[in-house]
């Protein structure tokens, strides 16, 4: 967890351990039970009052803080205030969930882009010479030594070796490799030097179409994510409308 996260989360616990003292103690008045349940809501709760507040003054007030807000302020306002508290408490909890769900992901990604590699050895009047990936042609012969990745896909020609796979299949154990075998790019070569002839370019190899997936993921949003989005631009509004209507409208035409 980040530091942030840990913030929240003690803020949770903070705000569950104060309610459930409140609820230990005798009848209290009115005035003094609201004051002291009010301390809870704050603990958990005053950023998501803040953000609505903002959300107001930018004229983009119908998201969901302003629902929260909506809904807890409403329920100190019938006298609920245990409701109000855990709702509050219940919707930082799935944010917490969220925000450390979202964290985990951009971690693995961050790891995955490990896997690029930044240069391919050729041998030259038997020197080694560091060119880039992309310059390499298909039939080329790349040279890999250990703890090097392989930056290209390929046919091993010379050399054994074990190879690190964990970055592209989550298998943990060393694989074994020899003459004769196909190899992928973004293995990392553990123990021997290893001779490749490579069968793709580099654009078309393994980590690269690996890469491109997760960059073109993280930028574009699936047709539930979009359909959301649009949705929630009408929803939120005709509840907020809707839930004022109920209010207002029923005292107004039986009270007549």
């Amino acid at each position: 967890m980040t530091k942030k996260q840990k913030k929240m989360l003690y803020r949770i616990l903070a705000a569950l351990a104060l309610v459930l003292v409140l609820k230990l103690l005798p009848p209290l008045p009115m005035a003094a039970e609201l004051l002291l349940y009010c301390i809870p809501y704050l603990v958990v709760g005053w950023d998501v009052l803040r953000k609505a507040l903002l959300g107001i003054k930018n004229r983009q007030a119908f998201d969901e803080c302003f629902l929260m807000a909506v809904a807890t302020v409403g329920a100190f306002a019938l006298g609920d205030y245990v409701e109000g508290c855990a709702v509050i408490i219940f919707y930082q909890i799935g944010e917490l969930f969220q925000s450390y769900a979202v964290g985990k992901s951009r971690r693995n990604i961050s790891e995955l882009m490990d896997i690029r590699p930044d240069y391919a050895n050729i041998e030259k009047d038997g020197k080694l010479e560091k060119v880039d990936p992309d310059e390499v042609e298909i039939g080329s012969v790349i040279v890999v030594q250990p703890g090097e990745k392989v930056p290209i896909d390929g046919v091993i020609l010379e050399g054994t070796t074990t190879l690190n796979t964990s970055a592209l299949t989550g298998e943990s154990l060393p694989r074994n490799a020899k003459p004769g075998d196909e190899i992928i790019s973004g293995c990392i070569n553990m123990t021997g030097v290893l001779k490749i002839r490579t069968t793709r370019e580099f654009g078309e190899s393994t980590v690269s179409k690996i890469l491109e997936l997760v960059e073109n993921s993280s930028s574009r949003k699936s047709r539930s994510e979009n359909f959301i989005s649009r949705f929630a631009r009408y929803y939120t509004p005709a509840v907020c409308y809707g839930a004022l209507a109920l209010a207002v409208l029923p005292p107004l035409v039986f009270g007549l």
